[in-house]
């Protein structure tokens, strides 16, 4: 009997979580904006936090699996949506100009704020988002154009482009670092808002490692330059993440000990990113080189 009035506890009425929810959310904004993290109150917000994250997680278990399925159907039952989950070129196609959108809406906004600010920051901000922006651009239109998996050569070759492209992300990510470093550069995310972009860049983190193994099997030079490009800007934003956790959370940290991490990081995320591009330029050219050959050889 104890243990049904315990479970009954953990699925109240959707409207007392929607409620508990609402209230939690502005007593947290309010604790950490005010400064009131060690106040005896705070203590009470924290454990009805806790128990109404937890009312709304076992919500979604309950809940969560049935509309997945009933969404899938959906999906799956109309063409488009079905060829999106299939077939891993037409996704492709699809998430290019989804991620060239936001690029270029990255690059304005840092361009706008910069001028507005009169800070260099947003400027390498936007250069940075430009390089990724021209990078998505050109394997759009090769896509628009040429297609994935019709001409193996031309293919390779645009690969190898977006490689070399991709060598100049180091130089914003070099001036972004030094920036951090000399200048007290960097993003701060205030509340809870900092949880959310921690939240979403281990999330975008994982996904690029996932999709960088998966599509590489397919063999498809674009299709795997593309995930390179996602995996590449997702490490960029873990080093932008680390700023806005040592500028929410690092306040007893020495500056000299901030400056090591982001160092660390820094020099650890070009070098990944830097031996990514090699790869690809290197592995790009072996097969163009070998293609030629054969063309020659054949003629």
């Amino acid at each position: 009997m104890e243990w049904k009035k315990l479970i009954k506890l953990l699925y109240p009425p959707v409207w007392i979580i929607a409620l508990l929810s609402a209230i939690c959310t502005v007593a947290l904004v309010y604790t950490f904006i005010g400064g009131y993290e060690a106040h005896p109150v705070a203590y009470f917000t924290y454990v009805l936090s806790f128990y109404t994250l937890t009312t709304v997680v076992m919500r979604c278990i309950k809940v969560i699996p049935k509309h997945y399925r009933t969404a899938k159907e959906k999906v799956y039952s109309n063409p488009v949506g079905e060829k999106f989950m299939t077939d891993m070129k037409f996704r492709t196609h699809v998430s290019l100009y989804g991620s060239l959108a936001v690029n270029l809406l990255y690059v304005v906004f840092n361009v706008v704020s910069g001028f507005l600010y009169h800070t260099a920051w947003f400027f390498v901000l936007a250069f940075y988002y430009t390089i990724l922006a021209i990078m998505r651009f050109l394997l759009l239109r090769f896509v628009n154009r040429v297609g994935i998996g019709e001409n193996r050569f031309k293919e390779l070759r645009r690969s190898r482009l977006c490689g070399y492209i991709l060598l100049t992300v180091n130089l914003a990510l070099s001036g972004a670092v030094l920036m951090i470093l000399y200048q007290n550069k960097g993003y701060e995310y205030h509340g809870i808002l900092i949880y959310v972009m921690a939240a979403y860049t281990f999330y975008i983190t994982t996904l690029a490692i996932i999709n960088l193994i998966k599509y590489r099997k397919l063999g498809s030079p674009v299709m795997s330059m593309a995930k390179i490009i996602n995996m590449a800007a997702a490490l960029v934003s873990m080093l932008s993440l680390e700023t806005a956790m040592f500028s929410q959370f690092g306040k007893d940290m020495s500056d000299e000990n901030k400056q090591i991490f982001i160092m660390l990081t820094g020099a650890g995320v070009s070098i990944v990113i830097v031996t990514m591009s090699v790869y690809s330029i290197v592995k790009n050219s072996k097969e163009i080189k070998k293609i030629m050959e054969n063309n020659t050889n054949g003629e």
